[in-house]
């Protein structure tokens, strides 16, 4: 966990938060597009939070048959209404085996900017149910740090400073079991920490019937 993403969580757990009354009582499907282009922490954790009933993320790939399966069982079930939290950098079971100018073409091809756009419009096309999208966009990464963030900044600052007072370098601070420890720099540099399969909030996701896609 990293400095920044709590208030991250809090901001984008709102939008979700504010679209519910709109999804409610206008009978709609709410996609709300998060920040992840190629992991899905901030969606999966924000989504968790705010009550999403469906969650994408880039690590696992959609199909839009489950996506709407979903949603029809809580319409059949009188739940009118679907949020969607999705990331940004999410793909399809298709497009998730080609590569990344490939899955760019085909979206230009068929009029699609995002990622996000296309679903919401399947959705329609499928369902008949309709379905507006929410992008909070840039806001998600501004505005004033959550207390939580600022204490860890602190800890971890003061952990670096004590680093450079002892001339240990190539180092880089982390927060390891609720504890401020280290890692070597070569051994993280360059490398994306993604979500993986069955990891621990995906399992509590399915358990309270939120559908991964």
């Amino acid at each position: 966990m990293t400095f920044g993403f709590h208030s991250a969580m809090e901001i984008a757990t709102e939008a979700i938060d504010r679209v519910h009354t709109t999804a409610g009582s206008h009978s709609r499907c709410m996609v709300v597009e998060l920040m992840g282009n190629k992991a899905g922490w901030l969606t999966l954790y924000a989504g968790i939070a705010g009550g999403a009933d469906i969650i994408l993320i880039p690590e696992l790939p959609y199909t839009i048959e489950n996506v709407c399966a979903a949603i029809e069982k809580r319409e059949a079930q009188g739940k009118h209404f679907s949020i969607l939290a999705v990331a940004e950098g999410v793909y399809d079971v298709k497009e998730a085996r080609m590569k990344k100018k490939e899955r760019m073409a085909k979206r230009a091809e068929q009029g699609y900017t995002t990622a996000t756009n296309r679903i919401a419009k399947d959705i329609e096309r499928l369902t008949g149910i309709e379905t507006r999208i929410c992008v909070p966009g840039h806001m998600q990464r501004g505005g004033s740090p959550c207390p939580y963030d600022r204490v860890l900044a602190t800890q971890f600052g003061s952990y670096a400073a004590k680093m450079v007072e002892d001339e240990n370098y190539g180092i880089t601070v982390a927060m390891k079991n609720n504890h401020v420890g280290e890692n070597r720099l070569k051994d993280i540099a360059g490398k994306s920490r993604l979500v993986p399969e069955g990891h621990g909030m995906l399992e509590v996701a399915r358990r309270m019937g939120i559908s991964v896609g």
